[in-house]
């Protein structure tokens, strides 16, 4: 695998199996949603947009994973208009990809409605940047998490806390027919909580398990979209609130989080 050089500070670049993407339901159903083998639940704020990349602030969390084929994650996604091609960073705990209970940054992506793998299948390392997929990260803390799209490496550049760590190229979606990148700017942005078991429904925590309601719970801010006409405007749903809800939405930041079933949010 090739290893390309980082690109600058990402300002410049803003003034030009599980792990399944975020499939909502078209109104709050108030329960999990089995699909592809396991129960899926969502805390999410979303907008229909067009722009060249996005970026939030996260708090990190441990939350309580009830089997070890499931996952607790916060990420934000970029994804085309038919939600088929996609692009994700974000911090999960998932003893399955990371071997512990512990979170840790990761990336994944999707091509034409196809799964990949997390921290890999043609994803191009940064080097030198104190930053990569599949670090731990500390739990109670915030980071940025960014992704932003460059027409001259041709790639769709992740960023960690302002470092680099690394790019999806555009040719992993390029046309075989006509050879034409086909995913060089997203129509959907989406930043969520997600929580996914095979065995039972609700059983794990989101965020740091506190409902999204209390104040203490854990939230998505700073929300920011580059290369975009449009101003920041999320619209938050939860899929499964009496046991993960949200709370304090505004337009660019929202809290989300629950203990699961039993957690009376």
């Amino acid at each position: 695998m090739s290893v390309r050089r980082p690109l600058g500070a990402l300002g410049a670049l803003g003034a030009a199996v599980l792990g399944l993407t975020l499939l909502l339901p078209a109104q709050s159903a108030d329960a999990a949603t089995y699909r592809n083998g396991a129960w899926f639940s969502y805390v999410s704020g979303q907008q229909i947009t067009q722009a060249a990349g996005a970026g939030v602030t996260m708090m990190q969390a441990t939350p309580y994973v009830a089997s070890p084929q499931g996952h607790s994650l916060q990420e934000l996604s970029l994804q085309d208009a038919n939600q088929q091609s996609t692009i994700e960073v974000g911090w999960t705990v998932d003893p399955q990809v990371n071997g512990d209970y512990l979170p840790h940054l990761f990336v994944f992506h999707w091509v034409n409605g196809q799964v990949s793998c997390y921290n890999g299948c043609g994803f191009v390392p940064a080097t030198g940047t104190g930053a990569w997929a599949g670090m731990p990260v500390t739990s109670g803390s915030t980071a940025t998490f960014q992704i932003s799209h460059d027409s001259g490496s041709q790639a769709w550049w992740i960023y960690y806390n302002g470092h680099a760590v690394g790019d999806f190229p555009d040719a992993l979606w390029q046309d075989p027919a006509t050879h034409a990148d086909t995913f060089t700017s997203a129509q959907l942005v989406s930043a969520f909580g997600e929580v996914a078991d095979p065995e039972q429904a609700s059983g794990s925590w989101m965020g740091n398990g506190s409902c999204g309601t209390w104040s203490n719970s854990s939230a998505i801010s700073d929300y920011q979209l580059y290369g975009s006409r449009d101003q920041p405007d999320f619209t938050v749903r939860a899929t499964d609130p009496s046991a993960y809800n949200y709370g304090s939405a505004t337009a660019t930041s929202f809290h989300l989080g629950g203990s699961g079933t039993g957690s009376a949010c």
